[in-house]
């Protein structure tokens, strides 16, 4: 992991870009936690020590950072007001990152049919999903070995956020993932059904009911696939990006509650 920039947001969080590879990603510190996680704040005369904060990776859909980054900021101020850390990468084919030809024509094919108002088979979804969880769950844990590693940041881990079929994914296959706030509102492929009971930790799911690109009752059906005992559908009323605050506050109340209970380990 290298660091490519660094800037104090006016509420003291520290946000630094970096590359992991050729994957670009973002971490966003709190002031809290700061003192141990920047090397120019440790160097200074006025830096403490301080503990090390637990870690939240922010999913998004695949529209590049660059585009997702005020809604990013915005979750991770939030994380950092209740003493998290936070992180995000670019995912697969989005940003700068080189195109899959096989993804594009999956997107062109789901565009085709949606204005055409037909039904979206489950070979264009598997096309369009499947390729981009396989790449990118192996690319998050890249990055989570490399944020555990650095100072002022540990676990237990969350995962908040979208593409939900990679929420699945990495809940299922990565023990450090110690709860997760899930995004409904892509599609899922029949095959992340099965991987869903597989989820054991503890999940809080947000659904927008009138979510127009999302399928409602594929939403439900993932819910009850789920394999956690505790397991809570949010629903309101609403489009795709009309998720109200007190929905993004009971979301941030459930991390508080886990991951600080679990408390901070390595």
């Amino acid at each position: 992991m290298r660091f490519t920039s660094e800037q104090r947001l006016d509420d003291g969080v520290l946000e630094r870009e970096f590359t992991l590879g050729e994957i670009p990603g973002i971490l966003w510190t709190p002031e809290s936690a700061s003192a141990s996680a920047s090397t120019s704040a440790s160097n200074s005369a006025s830096a403490s020590p301080s503990a090390p904060a637990p870690l939240i990776l922010l999913g998004h859909p695949p529209l590049g950072l660059r585009r997702m980054y005020p809604r990013l900021v915005a979750r991770a101020r939030q994380s950092a007001a209740d003493g998290f850390a936070t992180a995000t990468i670019e995912l697969p084919g989005s940003g700068d990152r080189p195109r899959w030809a096989a993804v594009e024509q999956a997107r062109a094919d789901l565009r085709r049919v949606m204005q055409a108002g037909e039904p979206v088979g489950d070979e264009i979804v598997d096309a369009l999903v499947l390729p981009l969880v396989d790449k990118a769950v192996p690319e998050w844990q890249a990055a989570l070995d490399a944020l555990l590693s650095l100072p002022g940041i540990c676990g237990p881990v969350g995962y908040s956020g979208g593409v939900i079929s990679i929420g699945v994914r990495l809940a299922a296959v990565d023990p450090r993932i110690a709860a997760a706030v899930l995004f409904a509102g892509s599609f899922v492929p029949r095959a992340v059904f099965e991987e869903a009971r597989q989820v054991t930790v503890p999940l809080h799911v947000l659904l927008q009911w009138d979510d127009e690109g999302n399928d409602r009752q594929a939403a439900l059906d993932l819910f009850d696939a789920f394999g956690s005992e505790e397991k809570t559908l949010h629903a309101n009323m609403g489009g795709h990006t009309g998720v109200p605050q007190f929905a993004g506050d009971a979301a941030a109340q459930f991390f508080t509650r886990h991951l600080n209970a679990a408390g901070g380990t390595r």
